[in-house]
């Protein structure tokens, strides 16, 4: 009699949903990993307040990566163990390379098992080529996407010319930006006097390489550049009186703003998410309300990426039982989230997200100033997902589960 009543008991403990946030909070990039995991919880939070899945409370787990791959797979290697069902990260495209490959070899391994990859922000191409799988999902643009938005934006503005300089950071990431502006000349009727990949985060003096865009004499500097190499790289050119406009990627980052004072205006981001480039003031205002401030930097598009995944699991029942991961994945990539920039949707055939990319120039007296200045962000352009999107690549051939 024990025993039945102890399986009884049981059952009426349902199974609930884990997600694990494997980001890097300690370390140089713990200021964006903090971000990411704000967003998480904020979203989190909303699909408990709304009854949770499962019949349970959704749980979060944070796995500090300290900004490292090998570390990551290690906290992987913990999160399965802790039974985690979904893996979020963002910070880093190396990170992110690490994971979809952890979660790719695991799932081969623990069919019925499987584990789900959300990646927020490493932005590499190989993610949805080479390296593509279904169980990974990229919430965030990529290079081509951004690019060709900061294109199509400032040629419509007039601020694009007709000569454009290229110069981005020695990895995955700023090859990808240089081959998307490459790529997107003849669209923007543009020649590239000059490019140049240099080290990630060990150039302390642009001076030189200022003086080569000098020579050069473009009308716009595209760079994918981030953190102090897109600061120093722009003060250099406030420093040596060069009047160019940068078209950036990562302009909005936490600092940036009031590092570079007024050597930022008029220079332009792609990014997806602004809010001043929101239907209504409704998300800003309760993403305030629930943490203290406006969303920031990579915090608008990671919240969307839960809204959406809340609306994927609206559509499953597993009635309190064991979490099928396949079927949420099925669900997420037959989900649209209707954003407040826009639609965004999941292209079966790469998991690369369909998603609007606002184009931003920086001004004085923005609706919502950045870094407690008299700066900020006003949205000059949102380009829907499907103008921003690209072709899939050959080098993807996924492997979909058996339906």
């Amino acid at each position: 009699m024990l025993g039945t009543f102890a399986l009884g008991a049981q059952t009426l403990h349902a199974e609930p949903l884990k997600i694990g946030i494997i980001e890097s909070l300690s370390g140089s990039q713990t200021s964006t990993g903090r971000l990411y995991a704000n967003a998480v919880k904020y979203g989190v939070d909303k699909i408990n307040a709304a009854g949770g899945f499962n019949g349970e409370p959704v749980q979060v787990t944070e796995y500090d990566n300290a900004g490292g791959a090998p570390e990551a797979a290690d906290k992987f290697r913990q999160a399965v163990a802790d039974g985690v069902d979904i893996v979020i990260q963002g910070a880093s495209s190396a990170i992110a390379g690490q994971l979809t490959e952890n979660v790719r070899k695991y799932n081969i391994r623990h069919p019925g098992k499987e584990v789900m990859f959300i990646n927020l922000g490493g932005e590499a191409t190989e993610l949805t080529g080479d390296k593509c799988q279904f169980y990974h999902f990229r919430f965030t643009t990529t290079a081509p996407m951004r690019v060709n938005a900061l294109v199509n934006a400032l040629k419509n503005a007039g601020d694009l010319g007709d000569k454009v300089y290229s110069i981005n950071q020695n990895y995955s990431w700023g090859k990808d930006v240089q081959a998307a502006v490459e790529a997107a000349a003849p669209a923007g009727g543009y020649d590239i006097v000059g490019e140049v990949l240099h080290d990630v985060n060990k150039i302390q003096d642009f001076a030189p390489f200022v003086a080569r865009i000098k020579s050069a004499n473009p009308d716009t500097v595209f760079t994918g550049n981030w953190s102090n190499d897109l600061l120093l790289l722009m003060k250099a050119t406030g420093d040596a009186g060069l009047k160019v406009t940068f078209a950036t990627a990562y302009l909005d980052q936490p600092g940036n703003i009031a590092n570079a004072g007024a050597t930022a205006l008029g220079h332009y981001i792609a990014n997806n998410y602004d809010n001043a480039a929101a239907s209504s003031d409704e998300f800003p205002e309760a993403y305030k309300a629930a943490t203290g401030h406006y969303p920031i930097f990579v915090e608008g598009h990671s919240a969307f990426a839960i809204a959406q995944l809340q609306q994927a699991l609206g559509t499953l029942d597993f009635k309190g039982g064991d979490i099928n991961v396949t079927k949420i994945a099925l669900a997420l990539e037959n989900s649209v989230y209707d954003s407040p920039v826009g639609p965004i949707s999941v292209r079966k055939e790469d998991h690369q997200t369909i998603r609007p990319v606002v184009v931003s120039k920086v001004v004085k007296n923005p609706k919502y100033p950045a870094d407690d200045t008299d700066m900020g962000f006003q949205t000059v352009e949102v380009i829907p997902g499907e103008k921003a999107i690209y072709p899939v690549q050959d080098s993807c051939k996924m492997q979909r589960p058996s339906e």
